[in-house]
């Protein structure tokens, strides 16, 4: 039930938060929401995930090769970058990053217990996503980019990591839908996301609005 979801998503922003303080973005102005803690995990993994995200269906809809490097960023335990590496198979690679370590401790101990290689955990920072530069043919962002507390500073180290023609891609909570069972803090309307990638180096290349609940929001790095 919507109502059930909403229910989950406020005790853990309210019980498991990171970050003690909250500030704004300076270009929209929009709150940065409280970042998902451990306690958290086991509802990143829920059941009923699939159902209310079709993730599988978002991944269908970005496309990504085979043999290809991508990451996560914001991985948490893993749930999409495990879903991505078997779609980029054993000639390529998924980095899975994060700013916890216990998150990644879990998703290591995932991969290890499955047997599978392609799957590199990297330990960020709030204000650095700590990938390789122009190594990546697409950096994906599944609700977790509202929660930057350092936005501008990521972004210019995702536009880094991103090869010259690779893609960032943003998975959001539609603010515009008032029905969408989410707090509004964790809600981005299309319009504050180009209003704030933009300014560091990103442009909008396609919109795909055939998820239940959220935006799929595909950028490519600016021609300067």
């Amino acid at each position: 039930m919507p109502g059930l979801a909403c229910v989950a998503l406020l005790l853990i922003s309210v019980l498991l938060p990171v970050r003690a303080f909250q500030s704004g973005h300076p270009v929209t102005g929009r709150r940065f929401a409280n970042v998902m803690g451990m306690g958290g995990a086991d509802w990143l993994v829920r059941p009923e995930r699939e159902t209310e995200e079709n993730v599988e269906g978002a991944l269908d809809a970005i496309g990504i090769p085979a043999g290809s490097t991508v990451a996560e960023v914001g991985a948490g335990v893993g749930y999409v970058a495990l879903k991505m590496s078997n779609r980029v198979g054993p000639n390529g690679k998924v980095f899975a990053n994060d700013i916890q370590q216990p998150m990644l401790m879990r998703l290591r101990e995932t991969t290890t217990h499955l047997g599978i290689p392609n799957v590199i955990t990297v330990l960020g920072e709030p204000d650095n996503p700590k990938l390789p530069e122009n190594s990546m043919d697409l950096i994906i962002l599944v609700d977790v980019y509202h929660e930057f507390s350092q936005p501008q500073k990521m972004l210019r180290g995702i536009r880094s990591a991103l090869k010259p023609d690779g893609r960032l891609v943003l998975l959001e909570y539609r603010k515009e839908d008032p029905f969408v069972p989410i707090l509004a803090e964790h809600k981005m309307s299309i319009a504050e996301v180009k209003a704030e990638l933009e300014p560091e180096g990103f442009r909008l290349t396609q919109t795909i609005e055939t998820l239940p609940r959220q935006h799929i929001l595909i950028f490519k790095r600016a021609v300067n």
